[in-house]
């Protein structure tokens, strides 16, 4: 008897090949983004949570843009091929997709870091802290 993992059968390889291909095009992970803030990032972190849980822990280098407050005139400081990656409270967060969708609308550049702070802890990388 086939189990719930089977019983629907796995894309065609090309398919999934196209399928995981393009994912890569619309997300990040925790650990390439420290890789890259590491190095110098080629791209702008932005943190859409709340002022509060920003100044209590959000990725080093990360800039504070809640997902409803994004404009063309907040982004307009960086040039328009500027890529940017959103990121919230984790995966059971869907904050980092609304950011990421604002900032699509205004025609820029944007992936997601679907792990947010949640993978970034569990990948054991530090949190930075604002003052109050």
């Amino acid at each position: 008897m086939a189990s719930a993992v089977t019983i629907i059968p796995a894309a065609p390889p090309l398919a999934a090949e196209a399928h995981f291909a393009a994912m890569f095009t619309y997300e990040t992970d925790c650990w390439d983004v420290h890789e890259a803030l590491s190095a110098g990032a080629d791209f702008v972190l932005v943190d859409v949570r709340s002022a509060a849980k920003f100044e209590a822990g959000h990725v080093p280098g990360a800039i504070h843009l809640p997902h409803g407050r994004i404009t063309a005139s907040k982004l307009a400081r960086w040039p328009q091929d500027t890529l940017f990656v959103t990121y919230c409270a984790g995966p059971h967060c869907n904050g980092a997709a609304r950011g990421a969708l604002r900032i699509a609308q205004l025609g820029r550049p944007v992936k997601i870091m679907p792990g947010g702070v949640t993978g970034w802890l569990d990948e054991g990388f530090d949190l930075a802290r604002s003052a109050p």
